[in-house]
């Protein structure tokens, strides 16, 4: 009898333990130091420290003027930074297995689907979001890929999460519309040319005008989500490389009052004027993507002649057709650092630049008072190739740890 009331409380005390170890995490009480901590709110910090409680960040600045209270798990790092953003990416949606049961992010039924909800494919515990959170990235905008001319919704979710509705920021963030040979359809089927593609989305936008004037208008999925759209309360998100294809989406979007996304704008060195005089933020293709069809006039240094010009620019993973189904947006960044942009600039696209974009720089994109808890830790500098993440905190939980 003694042996078994030990054994229990044995267990008792095993559990008090385990507890009492993981109540930090849990109640998000956590000093992150940094030899160097990138606020992109400022300035960088030289031994910097971050506060964070409760899921958000209570205090920020040097070791000298921030006093780690009494209880707070500390965590170290050569380079502290936001966590990263992928402004757009089709993971969660699509899987790395690349077999039919996990590739969501197209459905090859129509090529318009507006009313398709990226939320009702995404899987968030998609063994890619694990991949990229442990190399920083805590926030993507995701849904379907840029293959059909309407191929549904995006979302906006952190990438930690046992439920859609746990991770969900932004459950209708965009409606993803494709312009250029990515969108033109199967040999005899439509849109085949680019000026069906035109003629069938200035159709869906008139339809969509008309129905905003009626009492009466349909209240079908497709007829609800274009509404908002008209209304200006849904951007669109508009993949558009050829500077042909670019003109399109602008004189759409006057033609139509639309708030529109640039996205993937290879070929946006050719038309810079036209884009900063539209006012329209662009969502780049990746750095490194590879060269060919519309694709084929992209530069790395997009992203430096953009930001030069004075146009709103944010860093993507883009769409990708092979194993493993998603770059990395922090090594993207990487190689923009390395083609004309400084490394200031470089870290801005992959987080407040992109949050900017998204709508989001209130709570994310930055470390500042107030904001989400969401900060990558590197053991040196995160541009260079030998550097590892050590350390990821989501809404401030410590969701990957690597003890080197």
């Amino acid at each position: 009898m003694k042996l078994k009331v030990k054994s229990e409380m044995a267990k008792l005390l095993s559990v008090a333990f385990a507890v009492l170890c993981f109540l930090p995490s849990v109640y998000g009480q956590i000093a992150v130091k940094g030899e160097t901590v990138y606020t992109m709110a400022g300035e960088a910090i030289t031994n910097g420290v971050v506060l964070i409680n409760n899921g958000k960040i209570t205090a920020v600045g040097p070791a000298t003027t921030v006093q780690v209270p009494a209880g707070y798990r500390t965590l170290t790092a050569k380079v502290v930074t936001p966590g990263l953003i992928d402004a757009h990416t089709v993971v969660g949606l699509n899987g790395y297995l690349n077999q039919p049961h996990d590739q969501m992010a197209l459905d090859g039924g129509a090529s318009v689907q507006p009313e398709l909800r990226a939320t009702d494919a995404y899987n968030p515990e998609e063994r890619l979001i694990e991949w990229v959170r442990e190399l920083g990235v805590t926030t993507i905008h995701t849904g379907h890929q840029p293959s059909a001319l309407i191929p549904g919704q995006t979302m906006i979710a952190k990438t930690w999460g046992k439920t859609v509705d746990d991770v969900t920021i932004v459950p209708t963030a965009m409606v993803s519309v494709v312009l250029g040979t990515a969108a033109t359809g199967a040999a005899g089927r439509s849109p085949g040319t680019r000026g069906k593609q035109a003629a069938m989305l200035r159709a869906e936008l008139i339809k969509a005008q008309e129905n905003a004037t009626k009492k009466d208008a349909p209240k079908d999925l497709k007829s609800e989500i274009m509404a908002r759209v008209i209304k200006g309360e849904v951007r669109l998100l508009i993949t558009a490389h050829k500077d042909q294809d670019i003109m399109t989406a602008l004189r759409l979007a006057k033609e139509f009052n639309l708030k529109i996304v640039l996205d993937g704008a290879s070929e946006a060195q050719l038309v810079l004027n036209e884009i900063k005089a539209s006012g329209f933020p662009v969502i780049i293709h990746p750095t490194m993507a590879r060269a060919g069809g519309d694709t084929e006039s992209l530069s790395m240094e997009t992203a430096s002649k953009l930001k030069a010009a004075g146009i709103p620019v944010a860093l993507q993973s883009g769409y990708e057709g092979y194993v493993p189904k998603t770059r990395v947006v922090l090594f993207e960044a990487a190689m923009a650092a390395a083609n004309g942009l400084s490394k200031s600039d470089a870290l801005a696209l992959i987080t407040i630049d992109a949050a900017k974009i998204l709508g989001l720089d209130g709570r994310i994109g930055s470390i500042a008072v107030g904001k989400d808890a969401d900060i990558a830790m590197y053991d040196g500098d995160p541009f260079e190739y030998t550097s590892h993440c050590v350390g990821t905190i989501i809404n401030g939980r410590v969701v990957s740890e690597v003890v080197r």
